[in-house]
């Protein structure tokens, strides 16, 4: 029998270190998501504004700081429903110049009849997205190669979609333009990884009594005896850790320029970081990965704030 949760199988290993996204919260404003870096954990001392016993009253949180990178839209696509299928494909794409040229895409040519285009067939479309680049060049991240990641553009009806994009098209983004502090968000990561492991520390089984078969550490029958091959229910070694891990309806507790970073900055930098240089979020809890990790920040898609977004009080910052 296979303990734990059945929800995070298979234990396999990321593909990728930008976690994917399957989905957005139609409600978005601007952008449904950014990009940000895990620089580590503190505390801070907040007024209790939930229901809980604890109401109106100071209490000490667990937080995790988050640096954002400078970001800039390269570009929008527009994506159509095949007839056929009813599949959604990419249909056209209108790219900057000159952010594309920084990026080392050749050959653009942008004009505003393309823009125009986009407008005057927006029936066609089912969903709009920008076309995002990072630059963790001045971070503490020991990346120098350009982000290129893709954000769902906010909007009730395709045209204001469209709209939205083109006051976005060749700008920087800022993260105080798309959230707010005291929404609810859904960060998206990579959990740490740990290698090859055994079943025991791998799937949580119990060790063998001491004169069992000569083996401890070990999940014993592999299967009935008439089966061919090996289930997948059975618990096996195989690789620990570094898998896709999102969580839902995290706080946003403060949202800071670099002018504000000795704010949040812990004497000598956080441990496996260093110090903050640039904009930063604290999210209330913690986030999954290690320091220097990608997280991929989203507008909550469970909708904790239809009954409002309150404003954080926090008196103290642990540095």
């Amino acid at each position: 029998m296979v303990k734990g949760s059945m929800q995070y199988w298979p234990h396999r290993r990321a593909r990728k270190r930008l976690p994917r996204l399957r989905n957005h919260s139609p409600s978005a404003e601007q952008l449904s998501n950014i990009i940000a870096f895990k620089a580590g954990m503190t505390h801070v001392m907040i007024t209790d504004d939930s229901n809980s016993p604890s109401k109106n009253m100071e209490i000490m949180r667990p937080c995790t700081v988050l640096e954002i990178p400078k970001m800039e839209v390269y570009g929008i696509r527009a994506y159509g429903k095949d007839g056929i299928t009813g599949y959604t494909t990419a249909k056209q794409e209108v790219l900057h110049k000159g952010t594309a040229q920084k990026i080392n895409i050749k050959n653009v040519k942008t004009d505003e009849s393309k823009l125009d285009s986009l407008k005057n067939n927006a029936k066609e479309f089912s969903k709009i997205s920008a076309l995002i680049v990072a630059y963790p060049k001045e971070l503490n991240v020991e990346q120098n190669h350009p982000l290129r990641f893709e954000s769902p553009i906010g909007g009730k009806t395709i045209q204001e979609q469209l709209d939205n994009a083109a006051k976005l098209l060749g700008k920087t983004i800022r993260i105080s333009e798309s959230f707010k502090n005291g929404e609810f968000v859904d960060v998206s990561s990579i959990s740490i990884g740990k290698g090859w492991q055994g079943v025991i520390k791998r799937r949580n089984l119990s060790m063998h009594r001491r004169k069992a078969t000569g083996k401890r550490r070990h999940s014993a029958t592999l299967g009935s005896f008439g089966d061919h091959k090996v289930r997948w229910t059975v618990p096996q070694a195989g690789q620990m850790g570094f898998n896709y891990r999102t969580e839902h309806n995290k706080r946003i507790l403060k949202m800071g320029a670099k002018e504000d970073v000795e704010s949040i900055n812990m004497s000598g930098g956080f441990k496996n970081y260093g110090p903050v240089r640039s904009d930063f979020v604290v999210i209330d809890g913690s986030v999954p990965g290690p320091a220097m990790r990608l997280v991929r920040i989203r507008k909550s898609i469970r909708e904790r704030n239809a009954a409002g977004i309150k404003e954080p009080k926090i008196s103290y910052i642990a540095k």
